[in-house]
């Protein structure tokens, strides 16, 4: 006997203009050039429509390699000489700098525990931080493996040199960074860049478009 299913309504939709206007959640990992592409083009968007950006760290070491068993795109065949081609072309495309030379392969720790140390005491600066980290690794090509570099960038902030380095160590900090990557993991986040937009998840670069479009009717 065949059995007749019907389609469940769709999610978001117009009631999201109705609601309060939350802040973007915009989940980020040093380690994807995408997430670099990504990092420009939600501001950008999220300037559009006056909204707020919420910069929260994720680590793809956990979340795509532990909990997914997947391979590091580098690592992948035929999916990572794609990549390393199409992330340049990808920030030509949206107009940003970008060093096809960057290392796709370092350690993002000390950046990501940077991030979090100063978010606790300053999100807005936190988040010059993490652009300038971006910038320097991706955009030009600078290793930012390195908490000595990561700290360069910070004091190039007027942020204390000497308390960040501190702070990347400071054991408070480790535990705090992983209670962030369990809160994405417990969102559903697995990859970077991920924006959840009043509740509605979008993952990756390429979906800038959807959310802009997203922010600007409410939803479909």
């Amino acid at each position: 006997m065949s059995r007749k299913f019907r389609k469940s309504p769709p999610q978001g939709g117009r009631h999201l203009r109705d609601g309060p206007r939350q802040p973007i959640a915009f989940y980020f990992d040093f380690i994807s050039p995408y997430a670099y592409l990504g990092s420009v083009g939600i501001e950008r968007i999220a300037a559009r429509h006056g909204r707020e950006v919420d910069w929260r760290p994720m680590l793809l070491g956990i979340s795509m390699f532990k909990v997914m068993g997947l391979k590091a795109v580098p690592d992948t065949p035929l999916k990572g000489t794609y990549a390393a081609h199409d992330w340049p072309r990808f920030a030509r495309y949206l107009g940003i700098p970008h060093a096809p030379e960057a290392r796709t392969q370092f350690a993002p720790l000390p950046a990501a525990r940077a991030f979090t140390w100063q978010k606790e005491r300053d999100a807005p600066l936190a988040k010059q931080l993490a652009q300038a980290v971006f910038r320097a690794h991706w955009g030009e090509g600078r290793d930012m493996s390195m908490p000595e570099v990561v700290a360069a960038e910070a004091a190039a902030l007027g942020i204390d040199r000497a308390a960040i380095l501190a702070g990347i160590e400071d054991e408070t900090t480790k535990l705090r960074l992983r209670a962030h990557v369990d809160a994405s993991l417990a969102k559903g986040v697995f990859g970077a860049p991920t924006f959840i937009v009043d509740g509605e998840m979008f993952w990756g670069a390429d979906r800038l478009d959807q959310v802009d479009r997203w922010l600007a009717t409410g939803g479909w």
